[in-house]
């Protein structure tokens, strides 16, 4: 008998999925010697004595064993932390996307689908996407608001597993309604779907949903909860956490795979709990600078900036259609780097997210985009 012949596509590239090879990595601009304002991160390092004593801890890890009982203790830490709702269980996630990641997963049942207000966080529709999962993005109002007859509509027609509610929202830095949000987790439990409330942003915002599921448990049976310890000041270690009652939370946490966070993430996020109060007063001063940032901008001509619960701020140019792009190239310019949103959504048409920095990174900026204007 003679061979099998030989496939006419022996490409190494045969068995990727199109789809994948459609698409672009992740593009994360250079930024070396630039002030940093394009990823929320926090712009403050440890104090020096803290650094020190971070460094001593971390060499004491056995690093050449698996994470084993300190992971543990790590979530007994952010559960002290959030002061955990009694019923619910917390799931550490190397970052909130593979917790999205995870969501993902866990609810790909046949027909299954992810709804989300847009403009949103872009790994809403990514998981979905790799996933194999139909994606819904509702458009917000051009106030940034909720269009909640739209999100009612489109809960209605589709019933997704799983609608994202970003509190604050990015990139528009905003909270949503307390009420629409609330009507919208009802509406989304009476067929069994899930609600996620991501509060990436909570160190910089005016209210949490957690203090809703606290008095409001039964209402919010359905809605999982993440956080991240990026915007605390922990960008660099890549951890996220997630909440929820635990029959659910334990369903997902099955997918999670095992040694999912290092010993030297777990060791830096449980050094930092024991001195949050530093980086409580980060979050406070970078709230205050946001307000100042926020109140500059207003005395720019042709500049509308919007306010912000995050610590960030969307702000939109007026002029030509490549007006966000030109601001953006003359800060560039300056040693300024920002993130233009402006080709992201149509609602995000010339706009610029600015992350809030140190106070003489805000001057600096400022200072560019005084500049920018002078220009002819």
């Amino acid at each position: 008998m003679s061979a099998n012949p030989k496939p006419s596509n022996t490409s190494p590239l045969r068995f990727i999925r199109q789809d994948v090879q459609s698409m672009h990595a992740y593009a994360i601009q250079h930024s070396v010697g630039m002030v940093k304002l394009d990823a929320m991160e926090n712009p403050f390092a440890l104090p020096a004595d803290l650094q020190a004593k971070l460094g001593e801890r971390l060499g004491a890890v056995a690093i050449n064993r698996y994470p084993g009982a300190r992971i543990d203790d790590l979530k007994n830490a952010l559960k002290r932390y959030v002061n955990l709702p009694e019923g619910f269980g917390l799931m550490l996630g190397n970052g909130s996307d593979e917790l999205i990641s995870l969501l993902a997963m866990a609810c790909d049942v046949p027909n299954a689908k992810i709804l989300a207000p847009e403009p949103g966080f872009v790994m809403y529709a990514m998981s979905a996407q790799l996933q194999g999962l139909q994606y819904i993005g509702v458009p917000l109002t051009p106030e940034f608001e909720l269009d909640e007859a739209a999100m009612s509509a489109a809960i209605a027609q589709h019933e997704p597993a799983i609608v994202y509610i970003a509190y604050p929202n990015n990139p528009t830095a905003n909270l949503w309604h307390a009420d629409t949000i609330r009507r919208i987790i009802q509406q989304v439990a009476a067929y069994g779907g899930l609600v996620v409330m991501d509060e990436a942003y909570q160190p910089f915002s005016s209210r949490s949903w957690l203090d809703e599921i606290r008095q409001h448990p039964q209402a919010n049976s359905h809605v999982l909860l993440m956080r991240t310890l990026s915007k605390f000041g922990l960008a660099g270690i890549r951890l996220g956490y997630m909440l929820a009652p635990e029959a659910l939370l334990n369903e997902v946490d099955k997918l999670r795979p095992p040694y999912n966070v290092s010993v030297l993430n777990a060791e830096c996020a449980l050094f930092a709990l024991e001195h949050e109060g530093v980086f409580a007063q980060q979050a406070a001063t970078i709230r205050a600078e946001r307000e100042v940032l926020f109140h500059a901008l207003q005395q720019l001509p042709h500049v509308t900036p919007y306010k912000s619960d995050a610590n960030m701020l969307l702000v939109r140019f007026d002029g030509a259609p490549d007006a966000a792009q030109r601001v953006f190239d003359a800060l560039k310019a300056h040693k300024v780097l920002v993130k233009n949103v402006s080709k992201m959504h149509p609602l995000l048409a010339n706009c610029l997210r600015l992350t809030v920095g140190t106070p003489e990174e805000n001057k600096q900026l400022l200072s560019a985009l005084r500049s920018t204007e002078r220009q002819p």
